[in-house]
C-alpha cells in the first residue's frame, strides 16, 4: 500500500471508530507501529487527526470546520461511487447547478459526454471539471473561501436571486432529524439555502459520515431535499424521517 493511501485509511479509520491505538492500526493495516507513529505524526501536521496517548482521534467538533484538503481525501472511495451513481439524474438539456465539495466534485467527474447540460456552480475547482462535459459552465461570481473553495458574499446570492436550475447536487457538512442540513459557515449556509430554492429537483450527495451530524448554521429541512444519494443505510430514526418527508433514499455499493 502507499503511504497516501494508507494514511486515507488511517484517516478513515479514525473518523469512523472515534479513536485509534497504534497498535490497532499497526494489527490492522500490517504496518510497523514506528512506521504507524510518523503517518499519525505527518496527519496532525496536516490537521487531519489529532494525536491522543497512544493512538488519534478526529478532529471534527461542532462549529469548527475542516479544509477543503482535509474533507477531499475522507471516504474517497465512498464519494467517487455516489458520483457515479449521481450522474444517472441529469437529464439532457438541463441546467444543474453543482454545489462546491469533496463530493460533488465527484459526481462531476463522473459525468460522461452525453448529457447535453448547462453547468452553474459557486466552485472554480469544480468549474474548471465541468468544462470536459458541459456545453456552457456559469459560475457565480463573489468572494472566494480557502476552507472550501466555493463562493460565497452579496455577489454570489444576488446572481442566485435571477436564476432558476433543473437539478441541484448539494452538499452538507451534517444530517439530522431535529437539525436538518447543517454547515459551520453562515455564508454558506445562505448560498446552500438559495440553491435549494430555485431548484426544481435537489439531490444531496453526502456519505454516511455525515448522518446524525449537526452544525452551526441550518440550510434546508429534510423535506426540502428530493433524494439522498450515499453509501450506507441512514440511521433508523433518520431513516424514518426520511421517508415520513417523502425523500428517495438510494444506496450505492461502495
Amino acid at each position: 500500500m502507499l503511504p497516501e493511501k494508507r494514511r486515507r485509511t488511517i484517516v478513515d479509520l479514525v473518523n469512523e471508530r472515534g479513536s485509534c491505538s497504534v497498535a490497532e492500526l499497526a494489527d490492522e493495516l500490517e504496518y510497523s507501529k514506528p512506521t504507524i507513529r510518523r503517518d499519525l505524526d505527518t496527519l496532525e501536521q496536516e490537521g487531519l487527526v489529532d494525536r491522543s496517548h497512544g493512538g488519534a482521534v478526529p478532529v471534527d467538533k461542532l462549529g469548527v470546520e475542516q479544509s477543503y484538503h482535509q474533507k477531499e481525501i475522507r471516504h474517497l472511495d465512498r464519494k467517487q461511487a455516489i458520483g457515479e451513481r449521481a450522474v444517472e439524474e441529469i437529464r439532457h438539456d438541463e441546467i444543474v447547478f453543482f454545489d462546491g465539495g469533496t463530493t460533488t466534485i465527484q459526481t462531476a467527474k463522473a459525468i460522461p459526454d452525453d448529457r447535453g447540460y448547462v453547468a452553474v456552480t459557486n466552485s472554480p475547482l469544480l468549474a474548471d471539471e465541468l468544462l470536459d462535459t458541459a456545453r456552457e459552465v456559469k459560475l457565480t461570481g463573489g468572494t472566494l473561501r480557502g476552507k472550501t473553495r466555493a463562493m460565497v458574499g452579496p455577489t454570489a446570492e444576488q446572481f442566485m436571486e435571477r436564476r432558476n436550475f433543473d437539478l441541484v447536487f448539494l452538499g452538507t457538512n451534517g444530517i439530522s432529524v431535529d437539525a436538518g442540513l447543517t454547515t459551520p459557515n453562515e455564508d454558506e449556509a445562505e448560498m446552500k439555502h438559495r440553491m435549494v430554492e430555485q431548484a426544481k429537483r435537489v439531490v444531496l450527495v453526502a456519505d454516511h459520515s455525515k448522518f446524525d451530524q449537526r452544525s452551526f448554521a441550518q440550510f434546508a429541512t429534510l423535506g426540502e431535499i428530493d433524494t439522498l444519494i450515499t453509501d450506507e443505510s441512514p440511521p433508523d430514526d433518520l431513516a424514518r424521517a426520511l421517508d415520513r418527508d417523502g425523500v428517495s433514499v438510494i444506496t450505492v455499493d461502495a
